[in-house]
């Protein structure tokens, strides 16, 4: 009878050494993931549900490990290495929190210029952000929704790209929505387009309307834009337009050689600015010229135009 015991016994700790050692392997198992991680607000269930989707390795038993560890934190999570043992990751799903870096992106700023600012605020590498960019971008600029981002040290160029880009897409389609009734990729960045145009000649929001009829005007009589904004694309953003410039550079931003709005949207839009696309104001202007307050004369006839060219280019005497 003592014996059988004995045997039930070793049994039961066999068993018991077992389900340890396994719990322990299990614990010990890596799992592979990227340095910074998102955490979206939810469940523990509906967290581990996401990371499933995510192709990450979790499971059933990593929801009832973490009911008791505690619950994970929502937001950017640093785990510090893409490779953890799955104890370390459980434990700094609920513990590690990431660095955030705020990084804003101003209406009419270039992709090229904000790149430059993402690699230098986030310590990230300018060429693969570039190539990330170019890859995941349904256009070569204009896909990004000025705003302020704040972004997690240690993201990969690859992630960041697409969180700035899926972020704007959202705001994109919802602004699409809201004027169309529905979202055509072509005709929305056609209104960029002409929004990005409007968002380098304008002075100011109230402006913006203006600008954007004499844009219309000027197309609907065949007339060239001859607009200076359009050639402070990529790397010129911050460069002064000069008549030598204006002479030589054949891109498409052209609006001297070419007409019609370029093809391709010139910076980042604001919201104003497509609205005034969109909803440009009823006006018979053709010509505009900055003044000495800093602000547009609009005017319909050359000759008017011309006088504003003296008015704000004479020297006081």
């Amino acid at each position: 009878m003592n014996d059988k015991k004995l045997t039930i016994l070793k049994y039961i700790i066999d068993i018991v050494l077992i389900i340890f050692l396994s719990f322990m392997y299990y614990l010990n198992k890596p799992i592979y993931t990227p340095k910074v991680l998102y955490i979206p607000k939810g469940s523990i269930n509906q967290i581990i549900a996401q990371m499933q989707k995510n192709s990450y390795d979790v499971c059933k038993l990593d929801a009832l490990l973490l009911r008791v560890i505690g619950s994970p934190q929502s937001g950017w999570i640093n785990l510090e290495n893409g490779a953890n043992t799955k104890a370390d990751f459980l434990y700094k799903l609920t513990h590690a929190k990431a660095a955030l870096q705020n990084v804003t992106l101003i209406p009419g700023e270039t992709t090229y210029i904000f790149l430059n600012q993402l690699a230098t605020n986030l310590h990230l590498d300018r060429t693969v952000l570039e190539k990330e960019y170019k890859k995941q971008s349904p256009i070569q600029e204009g896909a990004f929704v000025p705003n302020t981002y704040r972004l997690p040290l240690g993201i990969t160029e690859k992630e960041l790209v697409k969180i700035l880009l899926n972020a704007s897409l959202r705001k994109m389609k919802k602004l699409s929505y809201k004027f169309f009734a529905t979202y055509n990729e072509k005709k929305w960045f056609h209104y960029v387009a002409i929004a990005s145009v409007i968002q380098k000649e304008s002075a100011n929001v109230k402006e913006m309307p203006i600008v954007s009829s004499v844009i219309y005007n000027r197309i609907h009589k065949g007339m060239k834009l001859q607009m200076d904004g359009t050639l402070n694309y990529g790397k010129y953003s911050h460069i002064k337009v000069t008549p030598q410039r204006i002479k030589n550079d054949k891109s498409l931003y052209n609006t001297y050689i070419h007409k019609g709005v370029p093809s391709v949207p010139i910076c980042n839009v604001s919201i104003e600015a497509i609205k005034a696309a969109v909803f440009p104001a009823k006006t018979s202007y053709l010509y505009f010229m900055k003044n000495k307050k800093g602000v547009h004369d609009f005017t319909c006839n050359y000759s008017t135009h011309l006088t504003n060219i003296r008015r704000a280019t004479k020297r006081n005497k």
